[in-house]
């Protein structure tokens, strides 16, 4: 039966707004933005400081494993110029309070060592290269001045601690009191 020329337009309007409606409520992959916390890659190892402001962890985004760090306040990324070497791969990520400070574990050259990342300055130095057998797991203290880490240069994993000293400049938040700088009543 011959169909009008209405019935055809009607057709085949709503057959457009059928295939409109099919295509809006599918699933589409939305590309990295470089504010976004979550994505599409693997996204793992998550690190929050101590003031809870900054979440850092590791990503394959961009094609590689690298640590990034979050601003949960501000929702958006902060850049890491100078922790990330092409060819590096970073594992465990830890934060001071601030997050100014970041310790991970970086393999390179077939061998983990710990590094340390001072967002100030925009620098990493290892803090591990002299020490036989593997490294793995670190964590720094609040203040930044402490590091553990798990050593296995006995043939067993042990703890090993390092202090950086009284020269560091320690990561503590204007205005907070460190245990031990509270005066006593009556002082």
């Amino acid at each position: 039966m011959p169909r009008t020329l209405a019935q055809q337009w009607l057709n085949w309007g709503m057959g457009l707004s059928l295939a409109g409606l099919v295509v809006g409520c599918s699933q589409i992959e939305i590309p990295f933005i470089s504010s976004s916390l979550n994505s599409g890659n693997s996204d793992e190892q998550p690190a929050l400081s101590g003031n809870g402001r900054f979440l850092a962890f590791v990503s394959n985004r961009q094609g590689g494993r690298r640590i990034l760090l979050y601003d949960l306040q501000q929702r958006r990324s902060i850049e890491l110029p100078g922790l990330n070497r092409p060819g590096a791969i970073v594992e465990h990520p830890s934060l001071s309070y601030t997050g100014r400070y970041i310790v991970y574990t970086a393999d390179d050259r077939g061998r983990p060592i710990v590094a340390l990342y001072d967002r100030a300055i925009q620098r990493s130095q290892p803090l591990t290269l002299s020490y036989p057998g593997q490294v793995r797991n670190p964590n720094i203290s609040p203040d930044g001045r402490y590091i553990v880490f798990e050593s296995g240069s006995r043939g067993q994993w042990d703890i090993e601690i390092i202090d950086r000293g009284l020269n560091i400049e320690l990561d503590k938040e204007e205005g907070r009191v460190e245990e031990g700088e509270r005066g006593r009543v009556g002082e």
